[in-house]
């Protein structure tokens, strides 16, 4: 029985040491990768912003749901039980699109910038993630554990598959 009383204090303990780590981190973060790819910047620019087509792609996205009645171009993507809906606040063909989380009362959120610049007979392209996580214990975790790049990383290396290339991580 005093075992489990130890046990039970050491848990407590470290999620208090990791809520109290990630309460001294920043709300606020700032990720940048870049990949050459070996499409052109139209042929990439329609890869990235046809978002309906995902799936056949990203392993991690089960299926998207175009939002329909807004403006501009909001889906939903579905993966298992989550899903998590996006929209475009930057539309500008074939260089620049900016996608953010619309969902409010999740415990992260934020954007990502997509730059493409041509580069010889293909691209470069350049994702920056400008995130927020609320949650100190998620905070924590997506500093020390996974990295904040870690989803671009994730997503580059679909995309490198997509189309045909390697994806090496570098940061731009």
């Amino acid at each position: 029985m005093r075992w489990l009383l130890v046990v039970i204090a050491v848990l407590v303990g470290l999620v208090a040491a990791v809520a109290l780590m990630g309460m001294t981190l920043p709300q606020n973060h700032t990720a940048s990768r870049s990949a050459h790819l070996s499409a052109a910047p139209d042929s990439l620019w329609t890869i990235i912003t046809d978002v309906e087509r995902y799936p056949s792609w990203r392993k991690d996205v089960d299926s998207v749901q175009r939002v329909a009645g807004v403006p501009q171009l909001t889906w939903r993507e579905i993966s298992g039980r989550d899903r998590m809906t996006y929209e475009a606040t930057t539309f500008e063909k074939p260089a620049h699109f900016v996608t953010r989380i619309a969902d409010k009362g999740l415990p992260f959120g934020g954007s990502w910038d997509y730059r493409i610049e041509p580069n010889g007979t293909g691209s470069r392209l350049t994702i920056t993630e400008n995130g927020e996580v609320y949650n100190p214990i998620f905070r924590f975790i997506s500093r020390y554990i996974m990295g904040h790049a870690a989803t671009i990383d994730k997503y580059l290396a679909a995309l490198a598959v997509r189309t045909g290339d390697a994806y090496v991580p570098s940061e731009r």
